[in-house]
């Protein structure tokens, strides 16, 4: 069954946007009856009926609901966006169809790209969550300097990790984190971060963490470190 996305599509307001209303009617060529599926990002898939082939406000009638509780635990990723964006998007595909609920870019000392396109790496985030059949959109905020992101979440009851290639003495991540607890882990750009970054993450409660023996790249530290929590947090 096909499956559409739109943020404000509820009980109470069942008609598609414009832009997925000429998809549904215009590309796939729906027509009044076919059944549907409808995803909002806020928790719920629905099934429905097409009630009304408007390829520009394509109305629907609901004929079934599934919504799902939020997860008992929040990974939070800043990482610094890669100079080469296409591996920034491909982690941010990768850990949206692992389970990730919010990331922030971050510009870091050493970070080689410092803008960023929001629109194309939000249109990625809901293709991965349609694809995954996750319930939930992941939140994906705006990008902030290093210095400004600690300042903002110095004070957060979230676990709060750095990880980094320097020869400090870290705990691997597996060995650090607990179930069901939320988490906030730092990702640095290619050149790692400074040793002024460390040290300034230190002493706002972040602690250093290593993912394993590996040199890895950002965008593979940044899944790796996501395919942990989520591991750690798998249940029968």
């Amino acid at each position: 069954m096909q499956l559409f996305f739109d943020t404000d599509f509820s009980a109470k307001q069942p008609t598609l946007n414009l832009e997925e209303s000429k998809h549904c009617i215009k590309v796939l060529r729906h027509r009044n009856g076919d059944e549907i599926s409808v995803l909002n990002g806020n928790g719920t898939i629905y099934t429905a009926t097409i009630t009304d082939a408007n390829p520009k406000a394509c109305r629907l009638e609901i004929t079934e609901e599934k919504t799902e509780e939020k997860r008992p635990f929040r990974i939070h990723m800043a990482v610094a966006p890669t100079k080469n964006i296409d591996r920034f998007e491909w982690f941010l595909e990768k850990a949206t169809e692992i389970g990730i609920e919010e990331i922030t870019p971050i510009i870091c000392d050493h970070s080689e790209r410092k803008v960023i396109k929001p629109e194309r790496l939000n249109k990625i985030l809901v293709s991965a969550t349609k694809q995954s059949l996750k319930h939930y959109l992941p939140q994906l905020n705006a990008v902030t300097s290093f210095k400004d992101f600690i300042s903002n979440n110095k004070n957060t009851n979230s676990n709060k990790y750095i990880a980094h290639c320097q020869n400090h003495p870290k705990t691997l991540l597996k060995n650090s984190y607990k179930n069901n607890e939320d988490v906030l882990i730092l990702i640095g750009p290619e050149g790692d971060f400074s040793i002024e970054e460390i040290k300034e993450a230190t002493e706002n409660n972040f602690n250093e963490i290593s993912l394993g023996k590996a040199r890895l790249r950002t965008e593979t530290a940044a899944l790796m470190a996501c395919a942990t929590i989520n591991f750690i947090n798998l249940t029968d």
